[in-house]
């Protein structure tokens, strides 16, 4: 038997050829390695390319695993003819890698599971990167996968999935940490991920900042006015402001010189031309305006001095002694005589009108419709009326004067009587006029004029004296000022169109902005501005000055 299996032909697979695989020495086996490969570079073909020539003879890996297979495994010219599948293929490689690895007696143990071991190694070279996973991959992806939910349901909640332990604490406690930092501080923290983005992007974490900026929505006693708009923004135009960086624009021209005045109500703007009154809609930007006017409002035969929006109402003074009541949704004017000469300023608030003339006058009157056009009473001032304005408590009202008939420019006047209750200052020159003048609030009021100076007045503390004042730097008039209520202060001086922004925690001019050059010198008639833009009407031109896109 054992001669027969010396000399049995390699494709027959005996028991004898098992027997003589078992009794090859180490040398042997390196011989037959050796002839394998020599055999791999010679096939280079398909993977059946590994016969020993053309009778079909199969290499020596295939004699190796017949023999060890056994009797019951017949591995002749039909099988050998097979080998080009890929199971052998896939056997062949995993016997090489386990025969480079091993030595002698491990070479011959590993022949024992022969066909087996590679048939199970060719499928998973068949298989791919899908087959093989197994159970250990098929357990390392759900495990992956649970993981990558989790992150997402913590991202959903509002949480990052890691991080440190700080952002563990609850949300109340962050928001106490966080009130503490500055906007330069919060502006770094929010580039951290997307949660801390969200989570500094919160009102309450920018209304502290946002009520000491210039110009953020807010008043002195913390009112929000510009609540549709989130805070955060607010703060980063607000730095426009402060550092003075602004786009100049016009937005309107006139043939002829005007003394334009001008309110602002939501998305429109209001502004008087000659002897007529204007309504433009604002475009998107807030920096254009549609050329073509929402509406015209007309009766005046002079010029329009002044104006006021109140109660869907708009209430005219004009050059010709007349008030006019105007419905701004309707076609519904009326116009009555008011003064003997031009009025020069009107106020409205709570249906009671009060206006004040160049004729030494001022005048209450009723805008209940069964009363319009009815006096209510009439005041004496002594000169000339440039300004005028009704107290939020709707108890008395204050008027400016010319500042040459008496000592004092400003008064206060009782609204239901008519009388005199105070005057305010005692230390003015002659010719102080008044041209400008606001309540801030039931008790603090601020005025500008003639003087070159910008007052701040509160009545709880003293009458004779202001308890802040602001002078103009170049000693020009200032026609008319602006508040935010809060710190910033605006003022449109007589030379050069010259807007100047005021930080009421300094005594210093914040920043200048003149808008016509020596040729067209004009004085700024009046300006308005909200936390994005501000608009100053000059003789020729309306102006915008936009710190949202500078």
């Amino acid at each position: 038997m054992g001669s027969q299996g010396r000399s049995g032909s390699p494709g027959d697979g005996g028991p004898g050829e098992g027997e003589a695989g078992e009794a090859r020495k180490p040398q042997e086996g390196r011989a037959a390695r050796e002839k394998r490969r020599k055999g791999k570079a010679r096939a280079g073909g398909g993977p059946g390319g590994r016969g020993s020539g053309a009778e079909g003879k199969p290499a020596p890996r295939d004699a190796q695993a017949a023999a060890a297979a056994g009797p019951g495994a017949s591995a002749g010219p039909g099988a050998a003819a097979a080998g080009g599948g890929r199971e052998e293929a896939g056997a062949g490689r995993a016997l090489r890698g386990a025969e480079r690895s091993a030595g002698p007696g491990e070479e011959a143990a590993g022949r024992d599971d022969g066909p087996e071991r590679g048939l199970r190694a060719g499928r998973r070279e068949d298989a791919g990167p899908e087959g093989a996973q197994g159970p250990r991959g098929e357990a390392g992806g759900r495990l992956a996968g649970a993981g990558a939910e989790a992150e997402e349901e913590e991202e959903a909640a509002g949480r990052p999935a890691a991080g440190p332990a700080l952002w563990r604490l609850p949300e109340e406690l962050l928001l106490l940490i966080c009130s503490y930092l500055d906007a330069r501080a919060l502006g770094r923290l929010a580039q951290v991920c997307r949660w801390l983005r969200r989570f500094t992007g919160c009102d309450l974490l920018w209304r502290r900042i946002a009520r000491a900026s210039l110009n953020s929505g807010f008043t002195r006693l913390g009112t929000d006015l510009m609540a549709s708009i989130p805070v955060k923004e607010r703060v980063k135009v607000s730095q426009n402001w402060r550092l003075g960086r602004c786009r100049e624009g016009i937005l309107l021209k006139w043939r002829c010189s005007q003394m334009p005045w001008m309110q602002l109500e939501g998305d429109s703007l209001y502004i008087s031309q000659a002897n007529f009154i204007l309504a433009y809609k604002f475009r998107p930007d807030g920096a254009s305006l549609n050329r073509r006017p929402l509406g015209v409002f007309a009766g005046h035969d002079e010029d329009v001095c002044h104006f006021v929006l109140a109660n869907s109402h708009i209430i005219s003074a004009g050059g010709d002694g007349k008030i006019g009541v105007h419905k701004i949704h309707s076609t519904f004017t009326v116009k009555y005589a008011a003064h003997e000469q031009e009025v020069n300023c009107v106020d409205c608030k709570g249906g009671i009108i009060v206006s004040g003339s160049r004729d030494r006058t001022a005048k209450v009157w009723s805008l209940a419709s069964g009363r319009l056009g009815q006096c209510l009473h009439t005041i004496q001032t002594e000169d000339r009326v440039w300004s005028i304005a009704i107290s939020p408590l709707l108890s008395s009202f204050v008027t400016g004067t010319a500042c040459c008939g008496h000592f004092s420019p400003l008064r206060i006047w009782d609204l239901n009587s008519g009388q005199l209750m105070t005057h305010l200052g005692s230390d003015f020159p002659p010719g102080a006029g008044v041209l400008d003048l606001m309540y801030e609030s039931p008790f603090t009021l601020l005025t500008c004029g003639y003087d070159t100076y910008i007052r701040y007045w509160d009545l709880r503390a003293s009458v004779r004296k202001c308890v802040m004042e602001w002078e103009e730097p170049h000693d020009s008039t200032l026609y008319c000022l602006q508040t935010d209520g809060n710190h910033l202060l605006a003022t449109g001086s007589s030379y050069y169109g010259v807007v100047r922004l005021w930080d009421r925690r300094q005594r210093a001019c914040l920043h200048a902005f003149p808008l016509t050059s020596t040729p067209l010198s004009s004085p700024v008639y009046c300006l308005r501005f909200t936390t994005k833009h501000l608009y100053a009407a000059l003789s020729y031109n309306l102006h915008v000055l936009d710190f949202q896109n500078p």
